[in-house]
């Protein structure tokens, strides 16, 4: 039976504890609107970006002279898949979703004779997948050094794709990031990078039933924007990480207190019956003492 004294360490490091996750909590809050904001943002952009790609591709992907990016290697023997997860902890379930929605794709890109190669994006991802497939990691790039996410770090990391791309190291880039919904619910997403998806030959056009001129024409066009799209997707999926990672953070910040004020009042319970049973067993040995007198 724990002595009067351990449980009032105990409660004391718990009240210590959940002084820490309620700050953290209310950081997190903080943090999450400004996120929220950028993520939504970004939305618009992207998705128009892809469609304007969509459409421009149907146009010259029968080609011979369309770009690689847009139409790929011709082959899907390897794979890249860029898995992107915060830099810190304490986030729930965040990244274990990511990584794991992450393995599974590999795993069944295994089971399918396709070679994987891993580029990993945050520390936490790093660490979940060097366990399983270590030897699959070709690169890791860390960003807990940026407070504020920018255009110039998806930009980093995409030229190093790109530059991957261009060495012939693999046929098929996808990204892996959760895609902001809530404070409660991040959904883990895959998006294929490069080449860039096309609709089905008999789908509508992307850019409707309408029929544009383009000017330039559209080689020129994809010249610029096939490497900048490779940007823009990843700016995405890093903002709608760092929305995702602040909800995530908030909502477990707020269990683990609401926990922690449980366990003290657990624990307060205990103390009060453990002292009362001291105070009556001494009481007890006082009388007994001054009955045998």
């Amino acid at each position: 039976m724990a002595s009067l004294k351990d449980l009032r360490d105990r409660i004391a490091s718990v009240r210590s504890t959940q002084k820490i996750t309620k700050a953290m909590k209310m950081v997190a809050a903080s943090k999450l609107k400004r996120a929220q904001e950028a993520a939504e943002n970004a939305r618009p952009y992207a998705d128009q970006t892809a469609r304007i790609l969509a459409a421009l591709g149907q146009a010259v992907a029968a080609e011979e002279t369309a770009p690689r990016l847009l139409v790929g290697t011709g082959r899907d023997d390897t794979y890249l898949v860029v898995v992107a997860t915060s830099e810190r902890g304490l986030c729930g379930g965040f990244n274990t979703n990511i990584v794991r929605a992450a393995r599974q794709r590999i795993a069944r890109l295994l089971a399918e004779g396709k070679e994987v190669k891993i580029l990993c994006v945050g520390r936490k991802g790093r660490a979940m997948l060097r366990r399983e497939h270590g030897d699959r990691i070709i690169d890791s790039m860390d960003l807990a050094g940026v407070r504020t996410l920018g255009f110039a770090d998806a930009e980093r990391i995409a030229e190093r794709v790109r530059a991957l791309f261009d060495e012939g190291a693999f046929d098929v880039a996808l990204f892996f990031y959760a895609r902001f919904k809530s404070a409660l619910t991040q959904i883990p997403t895959e998006q294929q990078l490069i080449p860039v998806p096309l609709p089905e030959a008999d789908a509508t056009s992307a850019l409707g039933d309408a029929i544009y001129e383009f000017e330039p024409d559209e080689e020129d066009i994809l010249a610029e924007l096939l490497p900048l799209n490779v940007a823009v997707q990843i700016y995405r999926g890093l903002l709608e990480n760092a929305a995702s990672e602040q909800g995530a953070r908030m909502t477990a910040m707020d269990s683990a207190t609401r926990n922690a004020g449980d366990l003290i009042d657990r624990l307060t319970l205990q103390y009060n019956r453990t002292r009362q049973a001291v105070i009556t067993k001494e009481l007890i040995e006082i009388i007994s003492g001054a009955e045998a007198l």
